[in-house]
């Protein structure tokens, strides 16, 4: 079953469904309000009410409200249908298509799964120097930027020799220990190797990180029937330039990506998962004689040169490839520069959400070695 958390940072605003759920903040109720001394019976009954609908009419009822909300912000209605009771979350994490199918990001869990196959999914990243904090969110028109839909926020912590990241679902909540940690990225002393971990555990076989760095960093867990842990899940690094010759950064990753064997006759049946390893690097740039510097077609999508700008790849001929991402044409990931302190992030299939914004953050900072 699909982890589910309640969290402020997606459901900040009222908002009513077609079955006249009123969500505000962490908490969903059905209306009309009742008197607060009245409140913990009438919801007992409230949720046993809408839990005894057949199967077959609250299924279509979530389907309904799924094809009627296609983005966001009327995507939280779908969110809401969730917040009722555990039927409805049940119904609605089973009508509700991965974005791998349907390329949209609709509950938490989303930000696991892999993205789009056919074409990139638009996002952007908001950077605040003053606290070294991070936040993505997801693009809801055709411009650079937007007022964007919230998805993950990171901030940077400097201990000794090392910089780690705390990735988290709320934005508010940026701490180590948080009840709503996703993961974090290490560093090393350079800044040139970093180490991606998840809080819980995305595939059989993950090696748990074990030391004070993870203790002092786990946070809670979201589910008691999932094991948590700083578990092990992509490395990137970047290669030395020790004549300090000019050009851009050289970046290869090394990410554990979910390979999904599904029945396409039978939708209901579970698609069985397993993992491998998905090996990227940055596209090449060229140099343009005209304009004296290195050049990539970032598609409009990129206005600001940097040196964080890249295009990660994976190599033709690198070995298995059960994603079929291999021709070293298909951008996986392009992350650029379009104001002072925003960044565009496009990702796809295999990469998810968290990957592709911890591979991001990565880009951020001096490093003196590389450059």
């Amino acid at each position: 079953m699909a982890l589910w958390r309640r969290s402020s940072s997606w459901l900040s605003s009222c908002s009513r469904s077609p079955a006249g759920i009123v969500v505000g903040g962490n908490e969903a109720k059905v209306s009309p309000e009742v008197a607060p001394e009245d409140a913990a019976d009438s919801e007992e009954v409230d949720e046993e009410r809408w839990s005894r609908l057949l199967p077959e009419l609250l299924t279509d009822i979530v389907r309904r409200v799924d094809q009627g909300a296609e983005r966001w912000p009327p995507r939280r209605d779908v969110v809401a249908c969730a917040c009722v009771c555990r039927r409805w979350r049940d119904a609605a994490v089973s009508v509700v298509r991965p974005p791998l199918e349907c390329g949209r990001i609709t509950f938490p869990s989303s930000l696991k799964q892999p993205g789009p196959r056919d074409a990139p999914m638009h996002c952007f990243i908001r950077r605040n120097k003053q606290n070294s904090t991070f936040y993505l969110y997801l693009s809801l028109t055709q411009a650079l930027t937007d007022k964007g839909k919230f998805l993950l926020a990171a901030r940077r912590f400097r201990h000794g020799a090392h910089t780690e990241y705390i990735i988290s679902y709320d934005s508010d909540d940026l701490y180590p220990g948080s009840n709503s940690g996703v993961g974090k990225l290490r560093s090393d002393f350079l800044g040139t190797k970093f180490i991606m971990y998840d809080n819980q555990q995305p595939y059989n076989g993950a090696k748990t990180l074990k030391s004070r760095s993870s203790r002092r960093f786990a946070s809670k867990q979201i589910s008691p029937h999932v094991p948590g842990g700083n578990l092990e899940v992509g490395l990137v690094s970047y290669k030395f330039n020790f004549l300090k010759s000019r050009g851009p950064r050289r970046m290869q990753c090394s990410i554990q990506c979910p390979v999904v064997a599904s029945d396409p006759l039978n939708r209901e049946k579970k698609p069985e998962s397993s993992s491998s390893s998905l090996s990227l690097r940055n596209k090449a740039p060229r140099w343009h004689e005209h304009l004296q510097c290195w050049c990539l077609n970032f598609h409009g999508r990129v206005t600001v040169a940097s040196v964080k700008n890249f295009q990660l790849v994976a190599p033709a001929g690198g070995g298995s490839d059960p994603w079929g991402v291999g021709d070293e044409e298909t951008v996986i990931l392009q992350f650029g520069k379009i104001e002072d302190d925003a960044f565009t992030m496009d990702f796809r299939h295999p990469l998810s959400a968290f990957q592709a914004f911890a591979i991001c953050l990565t880009s951020f900072g001096t490093k003196l070695a590389c450059e």
